[in-house]
């Protein structure tokens, strides 16, 4: 009897372990795997401009350690707050389909942690791959807590351009020498525009254009001959960016984590929260040079701008010298980037314009096109600033004694004290949302014309609810407003195609003709031109509640921002799933 029990053990146990060997061969089992990171979020003192002050950072870093991933790799990131502030992490660009509870938006998808307190973000990178960034969503608490996402493609799989020798994620950023949130809080109480920021930096450093930051500057060693993939990150607070290497040409082959078709350029241009991939091909042989890497605001506001320019050096790697004072004898060359006022140089706007409409989608058998080319449901948004009232007996610097304001069709965002996404699964909305955020403006008038009088906007929590799988146009208009200004808008949960662009008042009966429907780019922000429009269409294949804002984040301070709710599809991987046990309460 034993025998006879014994054979059909060991022939089980053999079965068992070829079908796991089989499995384990399978690419999707052999390449997905989990990835465990902890962010433990302290104070640390750094000096930058002869300035020393204590900053909130993740694990001690400032730019913050990036988080490395291969496309359909899980992710747990557990956040654990040591400092006196309420924390939320954005992982942004990340689709986070079926993890809308991870987005991090602080009340919209989440209540913040609170000191003290713990959340593990859990996420899959499903169907993306490049550059992305993570961020803090709570105030202007992301001036310090950011850093790099770097989606490698799945094992075995290559990039579709060349091979690159090394690859180097590039942070662009700005450094205050006061506190971002003192800065925020006193411009929100007066009413007016905050004060600007005292430098831009490359990886956390200023660089040799400013006072007291000679040391403190990027380098980037190269060897001559190569291919280096630079992962450029614009993580700044309230600027979009020029950057530019001296005497080298860049090649874009991807846009906010999507291959794009490659194009060359001397200057590129990035939105707060862009992301672009750009190959860097050195020169042949040691040039008897170093070259600076520059970067330098575009401003299209009525207001201050902090006119200055970062820089890192690129250097060659010299094989007949072993030394670095010979370093010091070279001929450093200097970029040429435009000029920051856009108001005063229109060409600028118009560099821009082109500069956007250079990207283009793959729309390759291995990386189709999947924009909507038919639409359910339209929505027509302007976007722009405007005013409140100041409150009774309080003097207010903002236009006309009143307060600034920002709004998404006349109303301006108000965030509320309990977080919607945890309100509409529990069908807990009532007094702390509306559905009724209107599609079109109330109100219409000629909105890159003369503006009208009445600058005034209303206040409100209001969304927009879309059935499952709904196919969606937006266009996204500026208006004059207090001034035409650009604003890049960050779409959460979803990436969107940008099918059309334009200077002046869309016109829904010609623009439409015009509009890219075989190969337009894919982003998750995407600047509304100073004195125009954008049209971009997406499918709300994600349930949840997601977030639309400006990424300038004064402009979000101001409540240039709503929120869709996407409703659960018929099947079962097409439902919001619970909430996660430890999701922080408010």
């Amino acid at each position: 009897m034993g025998s006879l029990y014994l054979r059909p053990s060991f022939t089980s146990m053999a079965v068992l372990f070829f079908a796991l060997f089989l499995v384990s061969m399978m690419p999707e089992f052999a390449e997905c795997r989990t990835r465990h990171y902890t962010f433990n979020i302290k104070n640390h003192n750094v000096t930058r401009l002869c300035h020393t002050k204590s900053i909130v950072s993740v694990n001690g870093k400032f730019p913050g350690p990036p988080l490395v991933a291969r496309e359909g790799d899980r992710v747990i990131v557990k956040v654990v707050n040591h400092v006196s502030s309420n924390i939320t992490i954005h992982w942004h660009g990340v689709r986070q389909l079926g993890s809308c509870w991870a987005d991090g938006p602080a009340y919209v998808t989440q209540c913040p942690i609170q000191t003290g307190q713990s959340f593990a973000y859990n996420f899959t990178i499903t169907g993306q791959r490049g550059t992305l960034l993570w961020h803090a969503h709570i105030s202007w608490m992301r001036s310090t807590l950011h850093g790099p996402i770097i989606i490698l493609p799945r094992r075995n799989e290559s990039y579709p351009f060349e091979k690159p020798y090394k690859e180097i994620p590039i942070i662009l950023g700005e450094w205050f020498n006061v506190d971002p949130e003192a800065v925020i809080s006193q411009a929100l109480q007066l009413g007016n525009g905050p004060n600007v920021s005292d430098a831009f930096t490359i990886n956390g450093l200023p660089g040799p254009l400013y006072n007291c930051s000679s040391n403190d500057t990027f380098k980037l060693k190269v060897k001559p001959g190569k291919t280096y993939l630079l992962r450029l990150i614009n993580a700044a607070l309230n600027d979009e960016l020029f950057f530019s290497i001296a005497n080298h040409t860049l090649t874009v082959v991807e846009a906010d984590a999507v291959y794009v078709k490659p194009f060359q350029t001397n200057i590129i241009f990035l939105g707060p929260g862009q992301t672009t991939n750009v190959l860097l091909k050195t020169m042949p042989s040691f040039p008897n040079a170093t070259f600076l890497i520059a970067a330098s605001p575009y401003f299209t506001g009525q207001g201050t701008v902090d006119n200055t320019t970062t820089a890192g050096i690129l250097q060659y790697h010299n094989p007949l010298s072993h030394s670095n004072n010979s370093l010091h004898n070279l001929t450093l060359l200097k970029p040429s980037l435009p000029p920051f006022n856009a108001t005063k140089f229109v060409n600028v706007t118009q560099f821009v314009a082109n500069f956007t409409r250079k990207f283009r989608s793959l729309a390759n058998n291995k990386f189709p096109v999947n924009v909507p080319q038919t639409v359910d449901r339209k929505f027509f948004f302007v976007v722009g600033l405007g005013t409140i009232p100041c409150p009774v007996n309080t003097t207010c610097q903002g236009p006309n004694g009143q307060k600034f304001s920002a709004s998404v069709n006349n109303v301006s965002f108000v965030l509320p004290s309990t977080a919607m996404l945890q309100a509409y699964f529990y069908g807990q909305s009532n007094g702390v949302y509306t559905t009724d955020f209107p599609a079109n403006p109330q109100t219409p008038f000629n909105y890159t014309g003369t503006p009208p009088n009445n600058t005034m906007v209303s206040n409100g929590t209001k969304a927009v609810v879309l059935p499952y799988n709904t196919s969606v146009e937006v266009v996204l208009q500026d208006t004059s407003i207090l001034g035409a200004e650009s604003h890049p808008l960050h779409l959460h949960g979803f990436n969107f195609f940008v099918v059309g662009q334009g200077f002046g008042n869309y016109d829904p009966n010609k623009d439409p003709a015009k509009f890219n429907l075989v190969d337009p780019v894919e982003r998750n922000t995407f600047g509304v031109p100073a004195g125009g429009w954008i049209a971009f269409r997406f499918f709300a294949d994600n349930p949840g509640v997601w977030f639309m804002h400006c990424h300038l984040d004064v402009h979000t301070s101001w409540g240039l921002r709503m929120a869709w709710i996407v409703l659960d599809g018929p099947q079962s991987n097409q439902k919001l799933p619970p909430p996660p046990s430890d999701l922080p309460k408010c």
